[in-house]
C-alpha cells in the first residue's frame, strides 16, 4: 500500500508530470530539466528525487552531471502509468513549450548557473 501511495503522490504535482513528459523525449541532466521547464536547480533536483523514489526515474553519473531517464525496470504499476502518460497532455501548451525549450537545452557547468 505504501508503494502505491508513493507512486500517486509523485504524480500529484504538475512539475513532476512535466519532468516525466520531457524524460519520455530523452534522457536529461538536471540542468537540461531546469532549462526545459524554466525552474530552479533545487526544484528540479527535489522533484527528480521524488520521481526516482517512486520508481519512475533512474539516474547515473556522467562526469559532472547526474543524468535521469525513465526507469525501464520499474514495477508493473509504474510502467502502466508511464504508458498512459506517454500520450496524455500532448496537446497542452505547457507541454509543447517544455519540449521546445528541451530542444535548446544543453549541459552546462555549475558556474554558468550563477549568472
Amino acid at each position: 500500500m505504501r508503494k502505491l501511495v508513493k507512486i500517486f503522490s509523485a504524480l500529484s504535482d504538475e512539475t513532476r508530470i512535466r519532468i516525466l513528459k520531457i524524460l519520455q523525449e530523452r534522457d536529461c541532466c538536471v540542468c537540461e530539466v531546469m532549462q526545459a521547464l524554466d525552474i530552479s536547480q533545487s526544484r528540479a533536483s527535489r522533484n527528480l528525487s521524488i520521481l526516482e523514489g517512486a520508481g519512475f526515474v533512474s539516474s547515473w553519473r556522467d562526469g559532472l552531471w547526474m543524468v535521469y531517464c525513465i526507469n525501464k525496470q520499474s514495477v508493473n504499476s509504474v510502467n502502466s502509468l508511464l504508458h498512459m502518460l506517454s500520450n496524455f497532455m500532448e496537446g497542452e501548451d505547457i507541454i509543447k513549450n517544455d519540449k521546445e525549450r528541451l530542444e535548446r537545452a544543453e549541459k552546462i557547468g555549475c558556474g554558468a548557473l550563477r549568472k
